[in-house]
């Protein structure tokens, strides 16, 4: 691990705390006795007809699930959701932070992308980090804000699909921001490996440590700054946070902490609805949004496993896990060179999903030895939380949002109540020929993807599984263990996960060592040795899985099916 750790920053270090704390709260469940071979268990399903939510925090559940018993739908409901997480799990995600979302329109019968990521200043340039000896952004502080989009997604799922007014939507986390909660077991322990240094910056203790320390399991947390900010949200809409005093404040404060964003910035943010994109896996469609985030590195990895024989490897053996780890480096690789704002490049997204390129990639891949590195493939060139809702009429929301790091930059501008996030950590500074290099006004690389699976043009899955780089090898886990493995939709969410680090990077870093193989408790002895006399370095680590919730449609007695994550505080619940 210290060989390991010695390469990469300061932030990794932190996150791989996060990860080492929680773990020790969070009992890492597996899968049934019948899929793994030894005693581990996993909750029931939740099953309901009329609605189903599933999110990370158990006030975000209710909050969705009373919002679709008043006459909402699954768009309103979400949004909902995702405020009140917003408020109570604030290092993971909130209004300073992007959002993703894949959307099932039943009245239309069609899947909808939607891309509420912000952009970096207009003023802002790579020259300035090189002219300071910087190789990269900094993870913490002014200079790595982006503009954040959440708000603007919001209202755009809200204004072409939305039901009840923003009042009506945002009212329970204005209740709960102003009245207090008390924080949940995993959320405390992730808010406090969070903080680190961040507390030094201005405005984070008098917004996340008003008594003078960040909250406790179980102790009551009022943030009514960030309550009075949703208030202006319900009544003045998306343009009371871009172009109000919100949008001024943040601005200013930015300036001041010789930061680059400015209320100009906010003010010309727009979001954009995309086209999802899909590969078929063994006659399913796995859908992921096109870059500038990740999501495309799941179906890469599918496609080249699809050719291998997987369910009769059996789960948790040394030649899935095998398979699988080089599957993901494969895509890794592409992932670090092609994977960017598309506005900026020209992606070539079509080819790099194609089976005839993920044929070409398998023919490196080695079964019976792990690469020290893979290189990417030659085209022509031309902290986060998930939630997924559905509702009666058969609408399903797969909504992704985040702050990037935990509490994000850590700088919270005066008097509103949250953190703006780091996003902007992600460009690379160092290349001009990179496709993720810094320019003014281009969104940065993205870690957080939702997902989708649809049945012969009819929606199955809506689902989702958080935790930076984690996410697609996590997204190709989850299709696997219900389609190869037959798990149903909680046990392939508790099922144990590997988790590769040590790819190359989009900011520049490069693999030459084969990186490192994170596995959960639940694998075999016999498997772990004959893994390392394959070339992988072995590792159990804790906590570094992510966090998984999903909505199963069953189209045959019309039910709704909800899991969530049981590493995290979660909650599916139906009625």
């Amino acid at each position: 691990m210290v060989r390991y750790l010695t390469k990469h920053n300061e932030e990794t270090m932190r996150n791989i705390l996060i990860f080492l704390i929680t773990s020790l709260l969070s009992t890492s469940i597996m899968a049934q006795n019948r899929i793994v071979g030894k005693s581990h268990t996993s909750r029931s399903e939740v099953l309901a007809q009329n609605g189903m939510v599933a999110t990370c925090q158990p006030l975000a559940t209710n909050a969705a699930l009373d919002i679709l018993k008043k006459g909402g739908n699954a768009f309103d409901a979400a949004i909902a959701a995702n405020a009140m997480l917003g408020l109570v799990e604030p290092h993971n995600c909130g209004i300073g932070g992007d959002l993703f979302a894949i959307v099932w329109d039943a009245k239309k019968q069609k899947l909808y992308g939607l891309n509420a990521s912000g952009r970096s200043p207009k003023t802002i340039t790579a020259d300035y980090f090189r002219q300071k000896g910087m190789d990269y952004i900094p993870s913490t502080g002014a200079l790595s804000v982006s503009v954040p989009g959440c708000v603007d997604g919001w209202d755009m799922l809200h204004k072409r699909f939305g039901k009840l007014s923003m009042v009506e939507i945002l009212q329970p986390s204005i209740d709960y921001g102003t009245k207090g909660f008390p924080v949940t077991e995993v959320i405390a322990a992730e808010m406090q490996a969070s903080a680190g240094n961040r507390t030094k910056l201005p405005g984070f203790k008098e917004t996340y440590m008003p008594n003078g320390h960040i909250p406790a399991k179980g102790e009551i947390f009022k943030n009514t700054n960030l309550a009075k900010v949703y208030e202006l949200i319900a009544k003045g809409g998306r343009d009371a946070f871009y172009k109000g005093e919100i949008a001024k404040t943040i601005g200013a404060y930015i300036k001041e902490n010789g930061g680059f964003l400015s209320h100009e910035d906010l003010a010309a943010h727009t979001s954009n609805w995309v086209e999802p994109v899909s590969t078929n896996y063994r006659g399913y469609d796995v859908w992921e949004l096109p870059p500038n985030g990740q999501g495309i590195a799941a179906l890469q990895m599918l496609n080249i496993l699809e050719e291998y024989d997987i369910a009769s490897m059996g789960f948790g053996s040394a030649e899935y896990l095998h398979v699988l780890t080089e599957a993901k480096k494969l895509a890794f690789e592409d992932r670090a060179k092609y994977y960017a704002d598309m506005d900026f490049n020209k992606i070539p997204v079509d080819e790099l999903i194609s089976k005839s390129y993920a044929d070409k990639r398998r023919k490196l891949l080695d079964r019976e030895h792990a690469a020290l590195d893979y290189p990417a493939g030659e085209l022509e060139q031309g902290n986060t939380t998930y939630l997924t809702v559905a509702d009666k009429e058969g609408n399903m929301v797969s909504l992704i949002q985040s702050n990037y790091a935990g509490f994000g930059s850590g700088m919270c501008p005066t008097g509103l109540g949250f953190a703006l996030q780091n996003r902007g950590q992600m460009f690379n500074v160092q290349d001009p020929k990179h496709v993720n290099y810094l320019q003014p006004g281009k969104r940065p690389f993205h870690t957080i993807i939702p997902a989708f699976i649809t049945k012969d043009n009819k929606p199955y899955v809506s689902f989702g599984l958080m935790g930076g780089a984690m996410q697609p090898q996590g997204h190709a886990q989850i299709v696997i263990n219900i389609i190869d493995f037959g798990m149903n939709l909680q046990e392939a969410g508790d099922a144990p996960r590997m988790r590769h680090m040590g790819s190359s990077q989009p900011m520049g870093e490069k693999m030459t060592d084969g990186g490192i193989l994170n596995l959960e408790n639940g694998f075999e002895y016999d498997v772990i040795r004959d893994l390392v006399t394959k070339g992988h370095q072995v590792q159990f680590a804790v906590g570094a899985y992510g966090g998984y919730q999903a909505i199963k449609w069953d189209e045959k007695n019309k039910v709704y099916y909800g899991a969530t994550e049981s590493r995290k505080d979660g909650q599916a619940a139906g009625y």
